[in-house]
């Protein structure tokens, strides 16, 4: 249902990843509340797709965020289509997990390639469109950029990273009246989570989770609260809310993690555990056909 009242009516906003889960819904958030919205993504007709569903003017964008070249063109096309950005939601990501030591090297590294310097890239190409509207970028980041957790390396450093970019980022552009927020997220229900859910390793990590924090939260649901948190210019989000606690013991949180898997993953039998490979439609875009290969 349409918002009339919003502020984002008669903007223009950016998602990353907005071929489907969380960026998707953000798209369709901001378009009931009357933005004009920028999809970006690598899958065509599922962008295609989300553009024909969403109310009011939208335009997508295959364009992979790790691209510096490709970025900046997207950003002079967006600008010149939707007009000047107000908005820019820096969502896309991909996870993988599994135990370091045999990951493999090109997957772990397409993990911080696509989450920490693709945000830092989707920020740079559209932040002269920012400054030029006072404008709002969200940085979505995770539980993971606070309480780092094992079998999940690449993912956990790659959100500490868009978590301290974003801190920087803000004191940088705050005289330029340029908002900048971070949205911490749990699990969602997304296509993502289904496909990690597939491998024991990630089974087994959300399964001995306390009870709040193995909870799948619906993605529209998370979507409306992120859109909201963009209309009031949020510097953080909470998604679900009681993860603003985590910030209050976060320091304890490593020596607490590290007791717990020295205690666990021997019983689970971690040596049994295999990599999952991406998670997430958007990873394999950079890797070449030899390191697409099946492992």
């Amino acid at each position: 249902m349409a918002t009339t009242g919003s502020p984002l009516r008669g903007r223009t906003a950016v998602v990353t990843g907005a071929a489907r889960g969380v960026g998707e819904a953000m798209a369709r958030s901001l378009a009931d509340r009357g933005a004009r919205v920028a999809l970006l993504g690598l899958e065509e007709d599922r962008l295609a797709r989300v553009r024909d569903s969403l109310p009011g003017e939208s335009w997508y964008w295959m364009v992979d965020i790790s691209d510096d070249a490709g970025m900046a063109r997207a950003a002079a096309e967006v600008r010149e289509r939707l007009g000047v950005p107000s908005v820019v939601v820096a969502n896309a990501g991909v996870a993988e997990g599994g135990p370091f030591a045999e990951s493999d090297p090109a997957t772990w590294r397409r993990v911080v390639e696509v989450n920490l310097i693709g945000s830092a890239i989707t920020a740079r190409s559209f932040l002269p469109a920012l400054f030029d509207t006072q404008g709002y970028f969200l940085q979505i980041a995770s539980l993971a950029s606070i309480g780092a957790v094992p079998m999940m390396s690449a993912y956990c450093a790659s959100k500490a990273g868009v978590e301290s970019f974003a801190h920087s980022l803000r004191a940088e552009v705050a005289h330029r009246r340029v908002g900048v927020g971070i949205a911490y997220l749990n699990w969602t229900a997304t296509d993502m989570l289904r496909d990690g859910d597939e491998h024991a390793v990630l089974r087994e990590l959300r399964g001995h989770m306390p009870p709040p924090a193995r909870k799948v939260h619906p993605v529209e649901h998370v979507a409306d609260r992120l859109v909201s948190a963009v209309e009031r210019r949020r510097p953080s989000v909470y998604q679900p809310s009681w993860l603003r606690a985590t910030q209050l013991v976060r320091a304890a949180l490593p020596p607490v993690i590290t007791l717990l898997s020295r205690r666990e993953l021997p019983r689970l039998g971690v040596d049994r555990f295999e990599a999952t490979g991406l998670l997430g439609a958007g990873g394999r875009a950079g890797l070449t056909g030899a390191e697409r290969a099946p492992r």
